[in-house]
Order: structure tokens, then C-alpha cells, then sequence
């Protein structure tokens, strides 16, 4: 088995293309270089004491996603009969371990959370949460999460993706976010939605107001997510109508700080605290199965 960082992983790659993972922290992606330039970022001195903190690669957000609260407080979340439970940000899979497959290729893996006792007691559900990352060619990337219902009760989900894109910090004033028509919200600190303002079809990276905001998705749109980098001479296409997949909810932009060398751009099934407000809140009846699809290209710009 492959190690990175002292860690033991799993690898997948075509040409010059190399994925990282750490199945065991979360299903977490951890790199994507392609001509031993960072598509993805990591860090280099990551503190794997905490992986959940680490800034960077491809946290899985599951089975909710953002903040939820209850009564004002972080972190629970009540169901319809009242019972309020602990939760915590994001969900729990990108706290727990992973089964994983690699193909014979060796260009796909496979990546596999159950429920356990572990997630039972804040989330009382029977599931199968996978997540398949695939290198089409060099340049291409098709990713997908599968939610299953392997119980007896509907269950409520909004899963998601936490995408670090690598760009240096300096670059953002030059980097421009692409989108299709949007609605532009963001959560207030009780937990409630701001209202929904016009959402713009493109973006400067260095604009305050995308930090931290939701770009709810509005009707069925061709028109893909594309992050174009001057400064690296490259773009980053994300395509979210992919055959078979249900539709994404929002995109969700941030980053942490101003010398931050990443830039999160991020497809979610739903809003934060969705379990309350319902903006994007699915359920799933025994025995079904939804997948979420994406693929993800990067080009040289002409």
C-alpha cells in the first residue's frame, strides 16, 4: 500500500493524472495532480492527529451537510416526532472509516459507509453511503454518491461535496467562477436563511460577498460551473447534469483566510439545516437508492 505523509493510502491515476485517498479518514480525497501540478489542494505539513480539520482535498459531507440547529443551538436537529438529536457539522462521514475497492485498472475506486452503532445513536437510519471517483482520461474525473435506504423507515438525507481547488492566494483578484442561473443566499448566525437575492453569472474570487454563500441552482440549466485560473493557465469545469444523477441543489463558495492557497467550490444536495427548512431536504423509502453525479474537467485555456 502506497504511503503519503506517513499515511497509509490508496492511489488512482491515468498519464499524469494522480489521485490520493485515506479511506480510513472519512473517504477522504486527498490530492489531484496532474502533471505534478495541484488540482486539488493539500497541505504540506498536515496534522493528521485531527484529520475532519485538515483543510483541504474532498471532505464527504453526510447525511446532512452545514449547520443545524435546534432552539438556537449547534449541532441537533429534531425529526417529526419531536426527539431532538446531536449531529455534528457537516454529518459524521468524514469522521469515520471507509471500506474501499480499487478496479483492476487501478483507475477507480470505490469507497463504502454503513450505519453502525456509531451512527445510529445521532442518526437512527439503516444506510449505504458510497462514493465512486473514476479517471475518465488525464484531465477527466467523474465522481458519484450513492445514498441507499437499507432499512424499513424513509429517511432524510442532503449529502455533499467540500472541493479544496488549489489556486494561491494571490491569484484570486485573477480568477473568475463561472455559473448558470442562480439564486445567491447565505445563513444568518441563528441559523435561519437570508433572503434570496439575484444570483450573477460570474465572479471575481477576491469579492467579498461570495464568501461563504450558497448559489442555489434555478430550473435545469446546461450551462456547467467553470473556474477559469489566469494565473495558471487553466480551467476547471464542473458539470452537474450528468445522466442519471439527481439535481444539485446549490454551489457553495469559500475559503478560510485571505492567504488561504485554496478556494472551495462546492456542489450540495441541499442548504444547511434543510432537515428544518426543507431547501433541499431528501427522503429516501425503503429499498431506494439516489446517486449524485458530477464530472470534473480541467483544460489549458486557449
Amino acid at each position: 500500500m502506497p504511503q503519503f505523509q506517513q499515511q497509509d493510502i490508496l492511489e488512482i491515476a491515468q498519464g499524469s493524472s494522480l489521485l490520493r485517498f485515506a479511506p480510513q479518514a472519512g473517504g477522504r480525497l486527498l490530492s489531484w495532480d496532474i502533471d505534478g501540478s495541484p488540482v486539488i489542494f493539500w497541505p504540506e505539513h498536515a496534522d493528521w492527529t485531527h484529520p475532519p480539520k485538515i483543510r483541504g482535498g474532498n471532505p464527504l459531507l453526510f447525511p446532512f451537510l452545514g449547520r443545524h440547529f435546534v432552539d438556537g443551538r449547534i449541532g441537533e436537529w429534531r425529526d417529526r416526532q419531536g426527539t431532538v438529536r446531536a449531529l455534528p457539522m457537516h454529518g459524521f462521514a468524514r469522521d469515520l472509516p471507509f471500506d474501499a475497492t480499487l478496479d483492476e485498472t487501478h483507475a477507480t475506486v470505490r469507497m463504502t459507509l454503513t450505519d453502525s452503532e456509531a451512527t445510529r445513536e445521532g442518526y437512527p437510519f439503516s444506510f449505504r453511503f458510497e462514493a465512486i471517483y473514476r479517471l475518465v482520461d488525464t484531465h477527466t474525473l467523474d465522481v458519484e454518491l450513492t445514498t441507499s435506504n437499507t432499512g424499513h423507515t424513509a429517511l432524510p438525507y442532503y449529502a455533499g461535496h467540500h472541493f479544496y481547488f488549489a489556486l494561491p492566494h494571490t491569484q484570486r483578484n485573477e480568477t473568475v467562477l463561472e455559473l448558470p442561473c442562480t439564486e445567491r443566499r447565505y445563513q444568518l448566525p441563528d441559523g435561519t436563511l437570508a433572503a434570496a437575492e439575484p444570483g450573477e453569472p460570474s465572479y471575481r474570487l477576491d469579492e467579498a460577498h461570495i464568501l461563504d454563500r450558497f448559489h442555489c441552482l434555478k430550473g435545469a440549466s446546461t450551462h456547467p460551473i467553470r473556474l477559469v485560473q489566469l494565473g495558471l493557465n487553466r480551467s476547471i469545469t464542473i458539470d452537474l447534469q450528468r445522466p442519471g444523477s439527481v439535481p444539485w441543489f446549490a454551489v457553495t463558495t469559500w475559503t478560510e483566510k485571505p492567504e488561504s492557497d485554496f478556494y472551495c467550490i462546492e456542489p450540495w444536495l441541499g442548504l444547511p439545516d434543510a432537515i428544518h427548512n426543507e431547501e433541499g431536504l431528501r427522503w429516501l423509502e425503503p429499498g431506494e437508492a439516489q446517486t449524485a453525479a458530477l464530472r470534473i474537467v480541467v483544460g489549458a485555456l486557449p
